[in-house]
């Protein structure tokens, strides 16, 4: 009705809006005339609209019936969104495409956006062409059907200083030759009578063959393995549920008040239209934490963190065969031929190797190899053998050694308070496991301190007031060349997308750079990413192959910073034990000697 008295000429502030303004409250004939008038007229525009409006839809009836199915599939939308919410949820459930959450957090620059790209562009893995239907398990990669070869020739010497390649020729189930790449291989060169072995770097030419080239390194017996991580269909699979489902692993937290208390469902990427949600994005740095609201408490109440679990069920019947122990996942390849060489000393003239791929695609740069079970670093480091706790407790006094990170560098922490009996550990009441921990030699003046990162983290129980980002506790040090900081961050991070990663390294980055430019003799050590053992659970939300993604975007974020990397993925991969997340102690030993090595480089002087 003001829309009507406004196009009678009837303003505010006119006397004809205060003469009716004042017949309101009047419930007379005069004012139920006036009405029934303005009524009719209205009614006389609709109709005449309606009537416009139905010969228009009768004129364009293509138009209307393509601008129906998009309404209709609106409305089938809603329709399932109304009725999702009245389902009860206990695990979190979401949309098949959970972009919403590589879009958490600060708002990024526009030179991180620009990084972002490069480093998503350096990690792009190739994948199998577009389907009309569903793969079947005996079109894909199949490592007892599929052959590698060594490219040597009859009575050809090797010497140290050369170059060895093996030549993978992938086939499927039906032992037909694969025409597509996209597959995850291993590669290892070693000798096991000489304790030796050094990772291979795999060149996939995507048309179902790869190379597999390795650098001779020792003399003596030298054996080739290659090994099938994921087919690419596998790979292909993996990459759906980084992007569509971001929420299959996920934390809870127990909230309690007096006598009421409720866990809830918690997680980096929670679904925003499932229900009401705490918020516990950091201040600092704008990382994201969201907890499902408990239905009787407030989001203060919050106690603790813990593991929650995994969402099951999200592979196809189609997909699930893809994931098979002994079939299809970390299973050998043989060889056609040799596996092996004998490599002899270096040669004296100096002669190159041949080799079969373009000299500019092959830059083998190991960052080192094992030599009676020793690992020997190529990046211009020394290594030194701290055999003795002494030798230990001399590199590390008057120091204090900060370590931040997952379980896999707090294996570091539990390695050394174990081998030096001077460090006293101080009981900080912290759950097993968990931490924070804190270990002193008061005689040498040393501190050992281990903390876990934040979120997200699937440790069995964090309290809510110990989870602490990395990038704030840099921020809190005051550093100097006393000072150690040791970090890794990657395994709790594969179900992401990469993503969230980048924005987590930007953020550890520029506290880095804060800490180096207040204190630039601080000692920055990273522990990069390890293999693991897998089985077709653990595939799906932390295969190898998301650990690696991860590995080659923090080598390439850390790249050029005055920072020393320990690279425990050519570490796990070059020696002869079986992957696990936590490695066996005789390559912590040589991770430790390498740590050790960087705090207290060898010099004319020092005693091993």
């Amino acid at each position: 009705m003001y829309l009507t008295l406004l196009k009678d000429g009837m303003m505010p502030s006119s006397p004809q809006w205060k003469a009716y303004s004042e017949t309101v409250p009047d419930h007379g004939t005069q004012k139920k005339v006036t009405m029934c008038r303005k009524f009719s007229r209205v009614s006389v525009i609709f109709l005449f609209l309606a009537v416009f409006g139905l010969i228009f839809l009768l004129r364009n009836a293509s138009s209307v019936e393509n601008w129906n199915c998009h309404t209709v599939s609106a409305l089938n939308q809603l329709k399932s969104r109304i009725q999702s919410s009245f389902i009860p949820v206990n695990l979190p459930t979401s949309n098949h495409n959970n972009t919403f959450c590589v879009h958490l957090g600060q708002k990024p620059s526009r030179e991180d956006e620009l990084e972002e790209h490069y480093l998503l562009d350096s990690i792009t893995w190739p994948g199998p062409p577009p389907r009309s239907s569903p793969i079947v398990l005996d079109q894909t990669s199949d490592p007892v059907h599929s052959l590698f070869t060594l490219l040597i020739k009859e009575g050809r010497e090797w010497h140290v200083g050369d170059q060895l390649e093996a030549l993978v020729q992938m086939h499927d189930f039906q032992g037909r030759p694969k025409l597509y790449g996209g597959d995850f291989l291993l590669a290892r060169l070693h000798s096991p009578e000489l304790g030796a072995g050094v990772a291979g770097k795999v060149l996939d030419h995507r048309n179902g063959s790869y190379s597999a080239v390795f650098p001779l390194l020792w003399v003596g017996s030298a054996q080739v393995e290659i090994t099938l991580v994921h087919s690419s269909e596998a790979v292909a699979v993996l990459r759906r549920l980084r992007e569509e489902r971001p929420d299959r692993v996920f934390a809870k937290s127990l909230f309690r008040s007096g006598s009421l208390s409720e866990t809830t469902v918690c997680n980096m990427c929670l679904p925003p239209d499932q229900k009401p949600q705490c918020n516990y994005t950091d201040l600092s740095t704008g990382e994201p934490w969201y907890c499902y609201k408990p239905k009787e408490l407030g989001c203060d109440t919050r106690i603790n963190h813990a593991k929650g679990g995994y969402v099951k069920h999200l592979l196809t019947s189609k997909e699930a065969p893809l994931f098979q122990s002994g079939v299809n996942i970390k299973v050998h390849i043989h060889a056609s031929g040799p596996d092996r060489i004998n490599v002899l000393p270096p040669r004296k003239d100096g002669a190159e190797v041949e080799s079969s791929v373009k000299p500019e695609a092959i830059q083998l740069a190991p960052s080192g190899y094992y030599y009676k079970d020793s690992w020997r670093p190529l990046n211009g480091v020394t290594m030194r053998q701290f055999s003795k706790s002494s030798a230990i407790t001399q590199c590390l006094e008057n120091k204090v050694i900060n370590m931040y990170g997952d379980s896999t560098v707090r294996q570091w922490f539990e390695h050394l308070l174990a081998f030096v009996p001077e460090l006293k550990d101080l009981n900080l009441h912290s759950p097993k496991h968990v931490g924070p921990f804190m270990a002193v030699d008061s005689t040498h003046n040393i501190l050992l301190k281990y903390r876990c990162h934040g979120p997200p983290i699937q440790f069995s129980t964090v309290i809510a007031s110990e989870l602490q980002y990395i990038s704030n506790e840099l921020d809190g040090l005051s550093g100097g060349p006393n000072t150690v900081v040791v970090f890794t961050i990657w395994a709790h991070f594969c179900p992401f997308p990469v993503e969230v990663y980048i924005r987590r390294l930007r953020h550890i980055r520029r506290a880095v750079l804060r800490l180096l430019d207040r204190a630039p003799g601080t000692i920055i050590v990273i522990r990069s990413a390890n293999l693991r053992a897998l089985d077709p659970e653990v595939s799906l939300n932390y295969s190898d192959w998301y650990s690696l993604q991860l590995n080659e975007v923090l080598r390439a974020m850390f790249k050029g910073l005055n920072v020393l990397l320990v690279d425990a993925w050519q570490m796990t991969l070059a020696h002869h034990f079986p992957h696990n997340v936590h490695p066996p102690q005789a390559i912590i030993k040589n991770m430790i000697d390498m740590l050790l090595s960087y705090i207290c480089p060898e010099t004319k002087k020092s005693h091993q």
